[in-house]
C-alpha cells in the first residue's frame, strides 16, 4: 500500500508540503489537519498585484507569493496560501483553508475549500473541490465535481477491489495522485482515489481507486493508459 502514502502519491519533487505529508500514513488524514498546517505558514505577505474588483476575506490569513495573477472577481477567504507564479482566475470561490503550491490554476467559476493543490495543479473551469487535494500536475478538466458528503451523511469509506478503509471522515472528496487527470464533466464520489497518472474518461462517475497508468471504465475495471 506504498502508493497510498501522501508524499509517494502526491508529489514529485521536494516542496513545502513535504514535511507535513511526511507526517501521515494515508492521505484522508491530512484533510483535518490542513487548517492546522496552514496557520504555520507566514501569512498575511501578499506580493502580487491584486487588481480592482477582488474580494479579500480575512486578508491578514491570506499570503499570495511573487508573480501571480489574480483576476478581478475573485473571493478569497483566508486562512489561504498562494503559490509562487499561480493563477486565480475571475469567478474563483476559494472558502478558505486552501494551501496551492507554484504555478496552480484555480479556474473562473471553480470553488475549493479544505484543499490542497500541489505545484502545476490545475482546475481551470467550473469545477468544485471540496476537502480533496490535487498532487503535482493534475489536471481537471472542465466541470469536474468532487462530491464530499454522502446522502446519509454516514463516514466515507475508501474502497479496493479487495480491500476498505475506514476513514471515520463524514465529508471527504477525492485524492489525485501526480499526473492524474479526469475528462470533462467528471463526477467523483467521496473517497474517490486516483493513483499517479490515473485518468477518467469524459462524462465519467468515478468511485474507489484507480489504478496508477489506468483510465477508470466503471467501478474495478480499468483500461491501461
Amino acid at each position: 500500500m506504498n502508493f497510498f502514502r501522501p508524499q509517494q502519491l502526491f508529489q514529485k519533487k521536494d516542496s513545502f508540503l513535504t514535511s507535513f505529508f511526511d507526517r501521515f500514513e494515508w492521505p484522508w488524514e491530512l484533510l483535518p489537519e490542513i487548517h492546522s498546517f496552514l496557520l504555520t505558514l507566514p501569512l498575511g505577505d501578499i506580493k502580487s498585484k491584486i487588481p480592482d474588483g477582488v474580494y479579500l476575506e480575512n486578508r491578514e490569513s491570506i499570503s499570495i507569493e511573487e508573480d501571480c495573477i489574480i483576476e478581478s472577481g475573485a473571493f478569497i477567504r483566508g486562512p489561504c496560501f498562494i503559490g509562487r507564479g499561480s493563477e486565480i482566475r475571475h469567478g474563483a470561490y476559494i472558502r478558505g483553508d486552501v494551501i496551492a503550491g507554484e504555478k496552480v490554476v484555480i479556474g473562473h467559476t471553480t470553488e475549493v475549500k479544505n484543499a490542497i493543490f500541489c505545484s502545476h495543479a490545475k482546475a481551470a473551469h467550473f469545477a468544485y473541490i471540496g476537502d480533496s487535494i490535487l498532487g503535482e500536475n493534475v489536471n481537471l478538466g472542465a466541470g469536474t465535481k468532487c462530491a464530499n458528503l454522502k446522502f446519509d451523511h454516514s463516514a466515507v469509506s475508501v474502497r479496493t477491489q479487495d480491500q476498505t478503509f475506514e476513514t471515520g471522515l463524514k465529508k471527504m472528496g477525492a485524492f489525485f495522485g501526480a499526473d492524474a487527470q479526469t475528462g470533462c464533466n467528471t463526477v467523483t464520489n467521496p473517497g474517490t482515489i486516483f493513483l499517479r497518472n490515473a485518468k477518467s474518461y469524459p462524462n465519467s462517475t468515478v468511485c474507489g481507486v484507480v489504478p496508477e497508468n489506468h483510465i477508470f471504465i466503471k467501478r474495478n475495471e480499468f483500461k491501461p493508459v
